[in-house]
């Protein structure tokens, strides 16, 4: 996708996902992993666990494990995390699970061995549900497991009962309803009976608030390509300039009523991301309850990082780095 993305000259808009290095646009001019890098929900878990201990210098001596999908997207946080251990001196543990990960009872075993102080969990579907069961029953605190973006919704944490009770998960999504957005979703949508979502519960998910965000994203994208180029369709470089040029303040948060569920994000040609933060929030066996304001990662320390494989997967491609300085549009 990358490729032909490039090659026809196609935005391709990945919040929240992709490959990490694609949030170097010079190299990557048409792909956006907007919000947070899986290099950046690294970081962040790792913030929040410094908040929980006392500070950075608390997470020496720690053990720190992660449990992961046996994956490119499971291994994404690899790098990052050594990286982090050798600067903060915590133990790092790897502990892969086999797709689709139904059978969890070798790894927690392992933690149980280990004795881990936190445990991330980098897993989707069924593997979030069975880490939450199978830990309960290997004797680790749900309290203790930070689930990442795509093991954090409502459908991670209801299937699995009261081991979900307590589980903590990094949210560039909040779940929830009591963002200014919801009142008048709720006033001018629902409350009309203009609205198609099958289940009201629904409403507020946080796959629901996910939607909500990408299209946030997009209105500010066209709005912004609108001012530049005319009320008109945009083609592909247009686009990715409006891409580029997409700065949502604390300001604008709140006249469009995403005051704390969309983080303030300034995109530019060489920076894809624009964010870099996320929320925590807790499952109290019902909700997704937030316990945090956003805590952005540490891009001194993984902008190198992401140089770095952008400057290989160049080279391996024969792609030569573009100047948006000189760019002009």
């Amino acid at each position: 996708m990358l490729e032909k993305a490039a090659a026809d000259k196609i935005p391709l808009i990945d919040p929240a996902g992709g490959k990490t290095e694609t949030v170097d646009g010079t190299v990557f001019p048409y792909a956006f992993p907007l919000l947070f890098s899986y290099s950046s929900q690294a970081s962040t878990g790792i913030n929040y666990i410094a908040s929980k201990v006392g500070g950075l210098d608390k997470l020496k001596g720690l053990k720190i494990a992660t449990v992961y999908h046996d994956s490119a997207y499971g291994r994404a946080s690899q790098t990052a995390v050594e990286v982090l251990a050798k600067k903060y001196r915590f133990e790092n543990i790897q502990i892969p699970v086999a797709d689709p990960g139904n059978e969890q009872s070798p790894q927690w075993r392992q933690i149980r061995e280990q004795k881990p102080d936190w445990v991330f969990l980098r897993t989707w579907g069924v593997s979030t549900v069975v880490a939450l069961k199978t830990a309960q029953r290997f004797g680790f605190p749900a309290d203790h497991i930070i689930g990442d973006v795509w093991a954090g919704s409502e459908s991670d944490a209801i299937p699995a009962g009261t081991a979900a009770v307590g589980y903590l998960a990094l949210a560039p999504y909040p779940g929830g309803t009591d963002f200014k957005i919801h009142k008048k979703l709720k006033a001018e949508i629902l409350d009309k009976g203009k609205s198609d979502l099958r289940d009201p519960k629904l409403f507020g998910a946080v796959n629901y608030n996910i939607g909500l965000v990408n299209a946030a994203l997009a209105v500010e994208a066209l709005r912004t390509g609108y001012k530049h180029f005319g009320a008109r369709p945009l083609n592909g470089e247009e686009g990715r300039w409006a891409f580029e040029h997409v700065t949502i303040d604390d300001k604008r948060l709140e006249e469009i009523g995403f005051k704390g569920l969309l983080q303030p994000i300034a995109i530019t040609p060489t920076d894809h991301e624009g964010g870099g933060a996320a929320r925590i929030q807790s499952w109290d066996g019902e909700r997704w309850v937030l316990q945090t304001d956003w805590i952005k990662a540490d891009h001194e320390l993984l902008n190198p990082l992401i140089k770095e494989g952008a400057a290989a997967y160049a080279k391996e491609h024969g792609i030569t780095p573009r100047t948006p300085e000189t760019e002009t549009n």
